[in-house]
Formats: structure tokens, sequence, C-alpha cells
């Protein structure tokens, strides 16, 4: 039986410490699962007596009015006959209290840190641990008395905050209620039967506690409730007698108290007969039997949460990556390695594993000659602007047959209309591929943990794409360049032929200074440049995509390696300088795998052995 509690005590204990009472996960928490005990009554009805005769030990604070202002999670740990008695406190974790004066100071002060010297309450629990080879293995939970009315000091709205904390722990269903209600008081006006019904109506959960017996009126007792005559319950009622006001200022200890107690119902006309099963003692034998067949039959429950959770946290923990590396070789390595991730799934949006890489294309098939049909070479190659050129080109001295330099002019400036579209092309790509380049970073996993790293491939990056956006430029402009330092002769070539065709020469060269002579000029460049605009629609995609987009697959990090070569341990260290709260919860998730772990190993260990 103490193994089973133990365990419980144990995890309880070290799922405290991790804090792991929720999160994100969708999984109900360990500590949720497991189940405790939790302590209910009103003001001054000897609840915390009725713990201190459970521990063996006068440790709880005392007063009139409210003195419970926080919950005390309370762990009771069996030790083995011989180990000295002392307590252990949650916030203070390497500090051992044998003098349990002590610890009442403890919680005294504990108690203040949060709520003052008022009377408010808290909701934050107190862990303590007691280990005593004079306990039972057992969790109790000491919550604030019930009041019906707010004293001086206190909000109008504190009886209903007692209530609403006390519901917060009893309406779970793994919470088992030790309901303490004093014998001279009328059961049906106890506050804790009152709570205690609401949440679990039907008594399976409930244990009914009647103190102060011997204060009771002489001539009566508490028969019909102790005999569930008056208030039945699925689990049996216990009576106890405390300690009197009067012993406590005596300093009569606990295991005198404990020895008149038996003596008090040994001897009681009245419960003789019950008292076998009367006394604090009995009580805590009593929840540490029934606790532990609640954990018995749980434990298939619990071992099913627990590999749900193991599997949960497994998850996260490959999600989140291994702790980095110390060794300067190996830092070196997860760098190299984390950027071969990032390249790839570059590569994969340019490639069409991701989106992204098709706005390329949409550029070379849309925008480009879109671009390209709205160059105004109608309005430069207007009858106007053609005499203007042409009467430029020929000076002092008339052409005598053809205007040669006039037709180069204006095929000249005619062409230098494509570097925009071009030039427009190349930085189309480049803010492509920069966004191309944001977005991979964000995708790649293993990245996320680092952030100054990510900066550094961002800025690697983008330097050679700037690169890669000059060495393209200064392509499709030669390109575009290329078009007007050598005309294609055989276009002009065919001209004077089919004219000869259509009709007589002689009166052709009559109207050379016409404006049928200029619009003829006008329309033979305009053809050309078709035939250029043809040309460079081809070709401007393929130095763009030759020049930045080629490049960018190919060495798109080529200089940043080099520089990561000649870097020292210090600044590798720094690129892999991971968000500390991605520290943090690596460590917490591996703590909390590890607790989950051991508690499977150990539930399975017990049930083999049980």
């Amino acid at each position: 039986m103490d193994s089973l509690i133990g365990l419980v005590n144990r995890i309880q204990r070290a799922c405290t410490v991790l804090g792991d009472h929720g999160g994100d996960s969708a999984l109900p928490t360990l500590w949720e699962a497991l189940p405790s005990v939790a302590v209910v009554g009103g003001q001054s009805s000897g609840k915390s007596s009725v713990l201190e005769s459970i521990v063996g030990r006068d440790f709880l604070p005392r007063g009139s009015g409210i003195v419970t202002r926080r919950p005390l999670v309370l762990q009771l740990h069996k030790t083995e006959d011989g180990v000295q008695e002392h307590a252990e406190f949650l916030h203070l974790p390497r500090k051992r209290f044998t003098d349990f004066s002590k610890v009442r100071v403890e919680i005294e002060e504990e108690t203040d840190r949060l709520t003052g010297k008022s009377k408010q309450i808290s909701h934050v629990p107190i862990h303590l641990s007691i280990y005593s080879p004079n306990v039972v293995n057992l969790t109790l939970i000491d919550l604030p008395g019930l009041t019906k009315v707010a004293i001086e000091g206190q909000p109008e709205s504190i009886v209903q905050e007692i209530e609403n904390m006390i519901y917060s722990y009893i309406e779970k269903p793994n919470c088992l209620i030790l309901a303490i209600t004093p014998a001279n008081q009328d059961i049906a006006t106890s506050d804790a039967i009152k709570v205690a019904r609401q949440v679990d109506p039907t008594g399976e959960r409930t244990f009914g506690v009647l103190t102060k017996l011997d204060l009771m009126d002489k001539g009566t007792n508490a028969l019909d409730v102790l005999e569930d005559r008056s208030y039945r319950l699925r689990n049996p009622w216990v009576g106890v007698v405390n300690r009197s006001q009067a012993d406590i200022n005596r300093n009569i200890d606990m295991l005198a108290a404990r020895q008149r107690e038996c003596e008090f119902f040994a001897t009681s006309p009245d419960y003789s007969h019950l008292a076998s099963k009367m006394g604090s003692e009995y009580l805590a034998r009593l929840l540490s039997k029934h606790l532990e067949s609640v954990i018995r039959a749980q434990i298939p429950g619990i071992a099913s949460l627990i590999t749900r959770s193991i599997d949960e946290l497994e998850a996260e923990m490959a999600h989140l990556g291994r702790p980095v590396a110390v060794d300067v070789g190996a830092q070196l390595y997860t760098i190299l390695e984390l950027c071969r991730a990032f390249e790839r799934v570059f590569k994969e949006h340019l490639d069409g594993g991701r989106p992204g890489g098709n706005r390329i294309h949409i550029v070379f098939d849309y925008q480009l000659p879109a671009a390209l049909r709205k160059l105004p070479l109608d309005r430069h190659l207007s009858l106007q602007n053609v005499k203007r050129v042409i009467s430029e080109a020929d000076g002092y001295q008339p052409h005598l047959i053809a205007p040669e330099q006039g037709y180069r002019r204006l095929l000249e400036s005619s062409v230098n209309y494509f570097k925009g579209p071009a030039q427009a092309s190349v930085d189309a790509v480049h803010f492509i591929l920069k966004e191309l380049v944001r977005k991979s970073i964000g995708e790649t996993e293993e990245l996320r943990r680092f952030p100054t790293l990510q900066a550094e491939i961002a800025a690697a990056s983008n330097e050679a794409l700037e690169r890669f956006r000059e060495d393209s430029k200064k392509t499709t402009l030669r390109m575009v360049e290329m078009e007007s330092s050598y005309l294609t002769v055989e276009f002009f070539r065919k001209l004077p032929q089919e004219v000869e065709k259509g009709g007589n020469p002689t009166s052709q060269s009559a109207d050379r200074y016409s404006d049928g002579h200029f619009q003829r000029i006008g329309s033979n460049v305009l053809s050309y440049i078709g035939m250029v605009s043809e040309t460079l629609r081809n070709t401007i995609p393929k130095a763009v995509v030759h020049c930045q987009v080629r490049e960018s697959k190919r060495t798109l990090l080529d200089h940043f390696y080099v520089q990561l070569g000649k870097k020292e341990g210090r600044q590798l260290a720094q690129l892999l300088d991971e968000d500390y709260t991605l520290t943090e919860r690596r460590k917490l998730c591996a703590k909390r795998l590890q607790l989950y772990r051991s508690a499977r190993d150990e539930i399975d260990a017990v049930c083999w052995s049980g």
C-alpha cells in the first residue's frame, strides 16, 4: 500500500517542482490525474487540529478568525524507524526543519509574503513535505476555512472567494473530500457538508469527520451521525478528539494527546463500541487505505496518460532540436547543416516544390511583354519627329538617296527604350528572390532556434543577390546596346528591292522629301524595332535567369561559407545563440520527460511487484 501512495507522493512533488499543473498540452496534467485529499470545514471547526493529529506534530498557525489564508499542500512521507523527523518547503528546497515550531513561523511568514498582514487570501499554495516514521504516505490539502461574513480588514467578496477556491479543488473527480464538522453543531448546518454535497451528491468521495465530541453537552452524543442515521455517506464517519486550548497552552505533545483520545473512546459509554473505528490514527489509516484503492483502480488510466504525455513531449523535444554543442568543430558542422537546410528550402521554392518560383515566370511571360508593348515608339517615330531627326542627321548637306545617318539615329534612339524594361525585369526578379530568401528562412524549422544565424544568413543572401543583380543589369543592358551597335543589314537591303517591285523608283526619289517618304522611314524603323523587341523578349529572360536565378541556386552562400571558415569559436557560438525562451523550454521539456519516464517505470515496477 505504502509503495503506491508513496509513488504518487513522489510524482506529485516532482510535478510541483516542475510547475507541471497545466500548459499548452491538450492532455490533462499528471498532477490533475493523481488522487489527493482536500480538507474543508468552517472556521474554528478543528480542521487544523485534525491535520496535526494525523501528522503527530504541532506545526500549523493558530488564532481567531481566518488563519489559513493560502492553500497548504501537505505531503506526508513515511520513513524508516530511526530517521529524524523533518520538514521541507518547496520554496526553500535546501533547508530542513527539525524544529516544527519554526515550520509554523515559516508558514505564517510565507503567507504574509503574498497577502501581507491583512486578512486577504491567496490562491497560490504553499507546498510542505513532512518525513516521519509516525505518518502514513498521504497528500492532504488544507484549505481556508469557510465563513459566512467578512470581518474587519476583509473585502465583502471574501466569502465567495473562499468558496470558489475550495470548489476549484474539490470539484475534480480525483479529489477526496475530508469534511470537518464540529459535533456540537447541527449537521444540517455544516458548511463542510454543504460544499461537499454540491460536487459529490452521492457521497462517494466524501469522508465525514466529527470534531469536539468531548465538548458536547452532557446527556447528548453524536451517534446518529457516526452510525449513518442522520446523514449517510458512502464512507464511514469518523469521530476525533483534539487537544483543547488548555492542552495547547500546557504544551501537551501530540503523542500524549493521541493516547488521551484513544482512552476517551475506549472508556466512553456512548462510543466505546465504536472505539476501534474512531480517532485520528484510524482516520489516517482509513484515508490511506481508501487512497490506495483509488490509486490502484486508476493506474491503467494514469499509465495511459503518462504514455501519451511521453509521446507528446518526445515530439516537442524533436521539434525544439538538440542542445547546442560546445565543441568548435561541432558548432561549425551545425551551422553548415543549418545553412544547407535553408538552401534546400530556397531551391524548392525556385524549382516548384514550394510556391513562389512561379512569380519569376510571370515577370517574363506577362510583365516584360506588357512593358515592351507600352514603349512610346509611336510617339518617337511620329512624322514630325522623324523629319526632325532626319534633318538634323543631314546637317547642311541633304542626303542624296537614302538618309542612312537619320536611319541609324532613329534606330539607336529607339533601341535605347528597351533599357527600361530590361532593368525592370532584373529588379522584379531581384525582389522576388529576396522575398523567397525571407520566406525560406522562416520556413526552415531548424533555423527558428537561432535568430542571430537567421540574420546573418539573410544579410549574406541579400548581399549575394545584390551582386547577382548588378551582374544581371550589366548583361541585359549590354544585350540592348549590342542591338544598336550592329544593325541587321539584311533587313534594310530588302527594302529597295521591294520598292522596285512595287513601282517606279524615279517617282519615289522625286517624293524624297514628301510626308509619305518620311512615313515610310518611320514604318521601316518600327518594323525593325519590332524584330529587335521579339529578340530581346526571348534573350532578356535568359540573361536574368543565368545571372540571378541560376547563380542564387548555385552560389548564394558561397561568400558566407568563406567568411565562416575564418571565424573563431566565440563568434561561432554567437551565431548559435538561440532564443533564451527556447533554451528554457527545452530544459523544462527534458525535465518533464524525465519525470514522466521515471513515473512510468515506477508504476510498472509497483504493478509487477503487486
